[in-house]
Formats: C-alpha cells, structure tokens, sequence
C-alpha cells in the first residue's frame, strides 16, 4: 500500500494512469460494455479490471489522480441511449456530479452513439471495466496536464 493513493487503484491501474501522456484516453465502462474485445484494440492491449465498484466511485478515485484535459471542449464522452439520443439517465447525472466536483468546475460531457463510442474506446489508451449495474454507465475520460 502507498500514501494517498485510492485502495481501489490496483497496481496495473496506478502504473497506466502514470503512462498516460496528454491527450490519452481512458475508458471507464460499465459489466455490459465489451470491454476485453474492445480492449484488445488500445494502446494497452488489456482490459484493467475494478470489482464491487461502479463507474462513478472508479472515476471519483481515479480523478484524485488523473487531470481532465482543459484543451478541448468536452473532455468527458458517454455513451448515447439507442433509440432516445437526448436521454440523460441517473448514471449520467452521477458522473456529471463526479467530474465536476473533481475539476471544481463545470465540465461538458458530450453524448456519443454507440458505435462511434466503440471505436473511440477501441482508439484509447485502455479500458477500465467496473461492475456498474445501470445501463449506459461508459465513459471516455481525455487526460490532460499538471500545471504547476
């Protein structure tokens, strides 16, 4: 174990966090996202596994960690509800909370279909699967820089 780092962010997880470069994209998913196919395409080639968490606490712990790049207009993607674009649902609502409070300011989430959301996570850097239970709970995090 280490100071100050989350008990949730295994080893595997801290050191790809730590690789990561600006710019990189992490996946967040939920049980129901293909993860270990769509893993197998990023940068990483594996998919990172969190048990008994679900994607809002993973992201709150991770974003103790992680800036979300300040470059780009929406720094946070999630995937889309087929058949009903414009619904936001709680899982959506949660995380909004979680990167807002991370950053300490508003930040755009931008909704995705989902299969531009597959092939943007197939693009990513990797893929974190949780054990999230509701519905459309994937998210693409853009990492951004430490000012100091």
């Amino acid at each position: 174990m280490l100071k100050l780092i989350p008990p949730l962010i295994s080893p595997e997880l801290l050191l790809t966090l730590a690789e990561m470069g600006h710019g990189d994209d992490l996946v967040i998913a939920d049980r129901n996202f293909p993860a270990e196919s769509v893993a197998a395409s990023t940068v990483t080639g594996r998919c990172i596994r969190l048990s008994n968490v679900d994607t809002t606490e993973a992201a709150r712990e991770i974003l103790k960690l992680y800036p979300l790049d300040s470059f780009v207009e929406a720094p946070v993607r999630r995937m889309g509800v087929v058949d009903d674009f414009s619904a936001v649902l709680e899982v959506h609502t949660a995380m909004q909370e979680v990167i807002d409070e991370a950053e300490g300011r508003p930040i755009r989430m931008e909704t995705v279909e989902r299969f531009a959301f597959y092939e943007a996570a197939a693009k990513a850097y990797a893929v974190v699967r949780t054990t999230e239970a509701r519905p459309y709970g994937c998210f693409i995090l853009k990492k951004g820089v430490i000012f100091d």
